[in-house]
């Protein structure tokens, strides 16, 4: 029997928090530990110094292991993944690029790798360099997307890597996460469901408009110029889209998304900040402890699994 994802982390739950530019940091990551979960420090958004200072933070926060996520377009990805290596940091992911030339250098430090893909010819590609498992992420995800769901992409890659696979994308509550182990998933990444947690450090507003959104609140910009991010819907999403298809150049669309993800996340701006959530939007509710939310996800898992064994039955 494979091992779930709790085992291979040494973690209490299967769950990786996902590495949230400007979202993830270390006093949030810390928590996400201490409720149970994988946290991960999000480097996207930071310099290598402002990393290594999360890197300590959380270390000061928590006993339980954590992670870091390296967006590998970030232009110092090179001395963040020395700075991975150096601290020791048991866990890593990687999103935007291959880590392949890091592999070796995380390895000789019992590094775990888990590059986040959504295509199974690259995740081969990396596990024939050495991850030790593979993130499959669908477009239900808030953020940078891919074109395949998580329904369609988990079972497809368990079937093509050799490797723990886990499912990322569309996943809020007991019946989704069952439904990830029942493709094969050894576990879950979450992001969506954990912004509405006490402990997530974003603007009330951003918070509240996740609260107020409804299933069909999330929008994919940037789909025709190879940059598809998933966000909720606002004044800057319609026009990006508006003049994407009106055929603005990149350097034109620039002016909609520069700096709107940090204008969410700290400014509270619902106008034209870039508000990264997923399609299980409309399942969030309340604010709730982290604590609380892992315990229901995984609690509900099991309650699915029995409900569907007695009807089968």
């Amino acid at each position: 029997m494979k091992p779930y994802l709790n085992e291979i982390l040494g973690t209490k739950y299967p769950f990786i928090q996902g590495g949230m530019a400007n979202i993830a940091t270390g006093e949030f990551a810390a928590a996400v530990s201490n409720a149970g979960g994988m946290g991960l420090i999000g480097a996207g958004g930071m310099h290598v110094e402002q990393l290594e200072e999360h890197i300590h933070n959380c270390r000061k926060l928590t006993n339980n292991p954590f992670g870091v996520n390296i967006m590998l377009m970030n232009p110092e990805a090179d001395q963040m993944a020395e700075l991975v290596a150096r601290e020791k940091i048991p866990f890593v992911t990687t999103g935007a690029g291959n880590p392949g030339k890091y592999i070796s250098m995380w390895k000789e430090q019992n590094i775990l790798i888990a590059p986040v893909m959504s295509s199974t010819l690259i995740a081969k590609r990396l596990v024939d360099a050495g991850v030790d498992m593979i993130i499959a992420e669908g477009c239900e995800s808030g953020g940078h997307v891919g074109e395949m769901t998580t329904m369609a992409l988990v079972p497809q890659m368990v079937d093509a890597v050799k490797v723990p696979v886990v499912a990322a994308g569309g996943i809020a509550d007991g019946r989704q996460l069952m439904a990830a182990f029942a493709l094969g998933a050894c576990g879950v990444q979450l992001g969506t469901c954990l912004l509405a947690s006490e402990e997530c450090p974003i603007h009330e507003n951003y918070k509240n408009a996740v609260l107020k959104a409804k299933d069909n609140d999330t929008v994919v910009t940037g789909r025709i110029g190879g940059t598809p991010v998933r966000i909720l819907k606002n004044q800057m999403a319609r026009e990006y889209i508006k003049q994407e298809k009106a055929g603005a150049d990149k350097m034109e669309l620039e002016k909609f998304t520069l700096g709107s993800l940090r204008r969410a996340v700290f400014d509270g701006d619902v106008t034209t900040g870039s508000l990264m959530a997923g399609q299980v939007c409309g399942q969030v509710k309340e604010i709730r402890p982290l604590a609380v939310i892992f315990e229901e996800l995984y609690n509900g898992a099991k309650n699915t699994l029995q409900t569907l064994t007695e009807e089968t039955l």
